[in-house]
């Protein structure tokens, strides 16, 4: 074990839950009460965590509110324990944790739970007001993201348009999401010491353990060549490039992201606590360091990128190379991150998505971000690798993401 630093930021544990389709095994548990029932579990492995500073967790498409508060008041904690809720839609929970590394690196604080929380299955419908120029009679239930567009499919429409732009065929997409179901049904018993079961859940519910080249291929496109086309003319007419007469859509059911319910929390510390916790003769062991925190923004017409951005500032930061990583998970909501992050670094497919990616597993918006670090550290214990990266893109053109280094 390494040394421990008075003003570094560990991550002490953690959980998840399993993930859940829409309407899956969490439909009818309100998020807060999800989350609750995560907080015990994590109190009955890590007692200390009922003395946290603070509660700071992500949430993209709930009831709204500070919905942490209400979560940590039904799990029990003290009323005078803080709570924050964080909403950068997907990045959510990363973006959490990095608020939470910002606190104890600044003295703030030296104890915090950090994660997120999402119910896609309770999603409320919202209306604006009569007044406002955004109002339909018939709700919505998908934020804007970009001044540009109020289409509810902004972030499958950004996905197909980063595949047509960057010439990403179908066919490649499909290799990703093959890949990510083999990769994720193998990593069961890897990855039960950071899952817990909760109001009768037994597995995540999107694994399709029979995914196949010939499956992923029958899989219909979630665009026709029309709504493609209407995505990407206006690109090549603003770089004063002639339109496309034809185009093939890249996109379906298989290599995007299905919608989830889940919850994931870290229990992170600061040096400082940890040694006192030594010299009061209650050591704790930490499973690793948080090395550096980042977020990143771009384009939002092409916002799977914010993965990407955020991974490359992170390694410039760190002064590592790709090749150094061990781990690297990067939220898969879609198979082009994947495509592109391998155009840019072939050497690192074995240490990229070991387990599987969100593809196969889902993607509970405002929890990602900690699924991905738990994914992470199972996947540096059980490679007794040194060095993982997360990284996750958002709504809107942002992301976020952070720098483990194993503590074994």
């Amino acid at each position: 074990m390494m040394s421990v630093e008075p003003e570094e930021v560990y991550v002490l544990g953690g959980l998840r839950t399993h993930l859940g389709l829409t309407h899956g095994c969490f439909d009818k548990i309100r998020p807060e009460e999800l989350g609750a029932a995560l907080f015990r579990a994590i109190f009955k492995m890590w007692p200390q965590a009922k003395k946290a500073d603070e509660v700071i967790g992500g949430n993209a498409v709930g009831p709204g509110g500070n919905l942490m508060r209400l979560t940590a008041l039904t799990a029990g904690l003290d009323p005078s324990i803080p709570a924050l809720t964080v909403d950068m839609q997907c990045a959510s929970a990363a973006e959490a944790i990095s608020l939470g590394w910002a606190k104890i690196r600044s003295g703030m604080a030296d104890l915090l739970l950090c994660g997120g929380i999402e119910s896609t299955s309770l999603q409320p419908l919202r209306i604006y007001q009569p007044q406002d120029p955004f109002y339909r009679k018939e709700g919505y239930k998908v934020a804007r993201f970009s001044p540009d567009t109020d289409s509810p499919r902004a972030m499958l429409e950004g996905a197909e348009r980063t595949a047509q732009w960057y010439g990403v065929p179908r066919e490649e997409l499909d290799a990703w999401a093959v890949r990510s179901h083999r990769l994720a049904s193998g990593s069961k018993a890897l990855l039960a010491p950071y899952v817990v079961s909760l109001f009768g859940s037994n597995r995540d519910e999107g694994i399709r353990p029979r995914m196949s080249p010939a499956l992923a291929g029958r899989m219909p496109a979630l665009f026709t060549e029309e709504e493609v086309l209407h995505l990407i003319n206006p690109l090549r007419a603003a770089a004063g490039e002639a339109p496309l007469g034809h185009a093939v859509p890249s996109l379906t059911a298989a290599t995007s992201c299905l919608t989830h319910d889940g919850a994931a929390f870290l229990l992170l510390v600061s040096g400082r606590r940890l040694l006192a916790w030594q010299r009061a003769g209650h050591p704790a062991v930490p499973w690793a360091r948080i090395a550096e925190v980042t977020d990143a923004a771009g384009d939002p017409r092409f916002s799977p990128l914010g993965a990407l951005r955020v991974g490359d500032v992170l390694l410039r930061r760190s002064g590592l190379r790709c090749c150094d990583l061990d781990a690297i998970e990067y939220n898969e909501a879609f198979a082009v991150i994947d495509a592109l992050f391998l155009r840019d670094h072939p050497e690192c497919r074995d240490a990229y998505l070991p387990l599987g990616g969100a593809l196969a597993y889902g993607h509970p918006y405002g929890a990602s971000g900690a699924v991905l670090v738990l994914h992470a550290v199972a996947a540096l214990k059980a490679r007794k690798g040194r060095y993982g990266l997360c990284a996750i893109a958002g709504a809107g053109g942002t992301g976020s993401g952070l720098l483990l280094e194993n503590i074994e």
